[in-house]
């Protein structure tokens, strides 16, 4: 009798052992599905995109130079009865545009910020990039008459030092999780294919209406028809970001 029960608590002790792994291997595969991390649970994150089963999407677009390129991207939203996206204009762009920010806030998209001067604010001291990003704030508001709360940073260039100073200052910083490409002019069919093929429930796609994007107005609105066929529906970030949790990625300060 006293082998048999050593026997059994012996394997007791192995089943016990197996299970807590399977456990703690599970919790490692959720924590890493969900961007989970200390990190993000503490402190600022950057937004790429929702956690959602609802066929939602953001569609946005960067604009920091040129003039030949955002009206007609407007215009074709409005013709093809997307009423929801999102906007992030350089305040250098904007002040030396505002017929073309105010045709934007009119049809009633959503503007955010996309800074000051074009450059690595990771790489700038904690003065400077409270300068860039107030500058911007106060240009942004006198043009649109009320106050952004979203900020695309220049070249998605950021550290924890970067979006700790974004959220004293009222802002939310958003990336992207599908990224067009469309700067690069690889063809109309290939924009096509790269945003509808990439597109999920949640996303925040990255377009551009600046002058160096010369398809994506082109391209537009057979994404919007392709995105539409399945199932997808238009909204601003602001919007996407109140439909549920946000997924982040952890960053480092890089000064």
């Amino acid at each position: 009798m006293n082998y048999f029960f050593v026997f059994n608590a012996s394997k007791l002790k192995q089943y016990v052992f197996i299970a807590l792994a399977v456990v703690f291997a599970a919790a490692i595969v959720y924590s890493e599905q969900s961007h989970v991390s200390v990190f993000m649970n503490s402190e600022p994150s950057a937004i790429y995109s929702v956690q959602t089963e609802k066929k939602v999407i953001a569609l946005t677009f960067d604009i920091s130079w040129g003039e030949e390129r955002a009206e007609p991207i407007v215009k074709t939203l409005k013709e093809n009865g997307v009423s929801e996206a999102t906007f992030f204009l350089s305040s250098p762009w904007s002040k030396a545009h505002p017929e073309i920010v105010d045709q934007i806030k009119k049809a009633g998209f959503e503007i955010g910020s996309h800074g000051n001067d074009f450059t690595n604010y990771s790489k700038l001291d904690d003065e400077e990039i409270r300068k860039q990003i107030s500058t911007a704030h106060s240009i942004l508001t006198e043009l649109i008459g009320k106050e952004p709360s979203l900020i695309r940073l220049p070249n998605g260039d950021f550290d924890k030092r970067v979006l700790r100073i974004a959220d004293d200052m009222g802002y939310s910083v958003i990336q992207w999780d599908t990224d067009s490409q469309d700067w690069l002019n690889k063809g109309v069919d290939t924009l096509i294919n790269r945003v509808v093929n990439k597109a999920h429930p949640g996303d925040i796609v990255l377009l551009h209406a600046s002058d160096a994007s010369l398809q994506t107005n082109e391209a537009l609105p057979v994404i919007i028809k392709q995105l539409r066929d399945k199932g997808y529906q238009f909204v601003t970030v602001s919007d996407l970001i109140k439909q549920t949790e946000v997924d982040t990625v952890p960053v480092e300060d890089q000064a």
